[in-house]
C-alpha cells in the first residue's frame, strides 16, 4: 500500500510539473509576443533614438536664397497665411535629405499639409523614389497627390497605363495630377489637346474623378485655356506676383522651386492650396 501510494504521489508531483512548465512556457510565448508588438508599434521611435544617440540624427543644413528670391517667397507666404501650404518633390531629392515629421516653412510657423510626388513619367519611366515617398507620406498623416510627367510626342494610353501602374490612389488622396509643360514636336496643338483629353479620360473612368492639370502660366494660355478649363488648375508661377493668374481659376500656385523648408536639407517646390485645409480635405477622392 505504501508503495502505491509513492507512486501515485510521484504521478501526482510530475503532473504537477509538467503544468506549471506549460503555464511557464505559455506565459513567456504571451511576453514574446507582447514584446515584439510593442516594438513594432513603437519602431519609428525607437529608430530615432537610436539614431540620435548614436551621432547620426538629422542635422538641418543652412540653405540660402538671393535677397530678391527671399523677399519675394515671404510677401506671398504673408498673403496666404490663412490658406494651405505644401510641396512636391520627385528622385531630385534624397530620402535622406527629409525629416518628415517637422516639415514647415515662415520659420516654422506655418506647417506643410500636403505633398505632391512624381510617379511616372512618359510612356514607361518611373520614379525610382516614388514608393519609399508615398508610403512615408502617408505615414506622417500628409495629404498626398500623385503626378504624371506627360511628354507630348509619346502615345497618352501607354502613358495614362504608365502612371496607374505605379500610383494606386486611396481614398484621402489628391485626384491624379497631369504635369504638361513641354511643347510638342511632332504634334500640332490640336493633336495635344485631343491627347491629353485620352489620358484624362482614362483617369475618370478609373477614380470617377476630375484630374487636376497642373502647368505653367504661359503655357496655359498657349495650349489649354478654353480646353481643360472644367478642371482644377495648378499654375506655376515664379515671378513677382500677388497671384499665378490675374484672370484665370486656380486651386493650387506652385510659387517658388528654391522653396527652403524647415526639415528638408534641399530645395523644394513650394505649392498653396487657395482654400483651407477642410477645403482640401473636400477635393480628395472618396
Amino acid at each position: 500500500m505504501a508503495k502505491t501510494n509513492r507512486t501515485t504521489q510521484r504521478k501526482i508531483h510530475q503532473k504537477r510539473k509538467q503544468a506549471y512548465l506549460k503555464k511557464r512556457w505559455i506565459l513567456l510565448i504571451i511576453l514574446c509576443i507582447s514584446l515584439l508588438g510593442t516594438g513594432f508599434y513603437l519602431r519609428q521611435k525607437i529608430n530615432y533614438y537610436f539614431t540620435y544617440y548614436l551621432g547620426k540624427h538629422f542635422e538641418h543644413k543652412k540653405l540660402s536664397n538671393t535677397e530678391t528670391e527671399s523677399q519675394r517667397i515671404e510677401k506671398i507666404i504673408g498673403l496666404y497665411s490663412n490658406q494651405t501650404f505644401g510641396f512636391d518633390i520627385s528622385h531630385y531629392q534624397r530620402k535622406e535629405d527629409i525629416q518628415w515629421d517637422s516639415l514647415s516653412i515662415g520659420n516654422r510657423t506655418i506647417p506643410l499639409k500636403f505633398v505632391v510626388l512624381r510617379a511616372s513619367m512618359g510612356n514607361r519611366k518611373l520614379d525610382k523614389n516614388f514608393d519609399h515617398f508615398w508610403e512615408t507620406a502617408k505615414q506622417h498623416n500628409l495629404i498626398r497627390g500623385a503626378y504624371h510627367f506627360y511628354r507630348p510626342d509619346e502615345d497618352p494610353v501607354m502613358q495614362a497605363n504608365s502612371f496607374l501602374s505605379v500610383a494606386k490612389l486611396e481614398s484621402g488622396d489628391l485626384p491624379p495630377i497631369l504635369d504638361i509643360e513641354k511643347n510638342p514636336r511632332k504634334k500640332t496643338k490640336e493633336q495635344l489637346v485631343s491627347d491629353l483629353k485620352v489620358w484624362i479620360k482614362i483617369m475618370e473612368d478609373t477614380y470617377g474623378e476630375k484630374p487636376i492639370i497642373y502647368t505653367y502660366y504661359h503655357y496655359y494660355k498657349d495650349y489649354l485655356k478654353g480646353e481643360l478649363d472644367d478642371y482644377p488648375l495648378w499654375l506655376a508661377n515664379y515671378n513677382d506676383v500677388p497671384t499665378p493668374s490675374p484672370d484665370d481659376e486656380w486651386q493650387f500656385w506652385q510659387f517658388s522651386e528654391n522653396g527652403i523648408v524647415y526639415g528638408i536639407n534641399s530645395k523644394v517646390d513650394l505649392d498653396i492650396y487657395n482654400g483651407n485645409l477642410w477645403s482640401l480635405k473636400m477635393l480628395t477622392i472618396d
